[in-house]
């Protein structure tokens, strides 16, 4: 039983430093400028449909920093990097990570 104990304890220090509130920097930024993608012609043809997740690093200023692509057709997910490149964000007082998700049906 105290082992039991102890090993609560030890878990739920790890999760109270991991899951810390200050260091969470996602958000819900509002889009001032969204550029919509273009779909790929060989993805047209071959009847290519679905969707594109990524996590999209914003700069203070609302520029995009970086674009990971989380999920998707790579012919897609190529297609929705470059659209996602072109967007603004609102500016705000640090960086934030936002999650897109860019639908693509014919």
């Amino acid at each position: 039983m105290k082992r039991i104990a102890v090993l609560s304890c030890f878990l739920l220090a790890i999760l109270a430093v991991t899951f810390h509130p200050a260091t969470a920097q996602e958000s819900a930024r509002k889009v001032v400028t969204r550029v919509s993608p273009q779909y790929p012609v060989l993805a047209r043809n071959m009847n290519l449909q679905g969707s594109v997740k990524a996590d999209v690093i914003v700069a203070p200023n609302g520029t995009v920093k970086s674009i990971q692509i989380k999920g998707g057709h790579p012919l897609l997910g190529q297609a929705a990097e470059n659209a996602i490149r072109e967007w603004k964000w609102e500016a705000a007082p640090h960086e934030t990570h936002e999650i897109v998700e860019l639908k693509f049906t014919l």
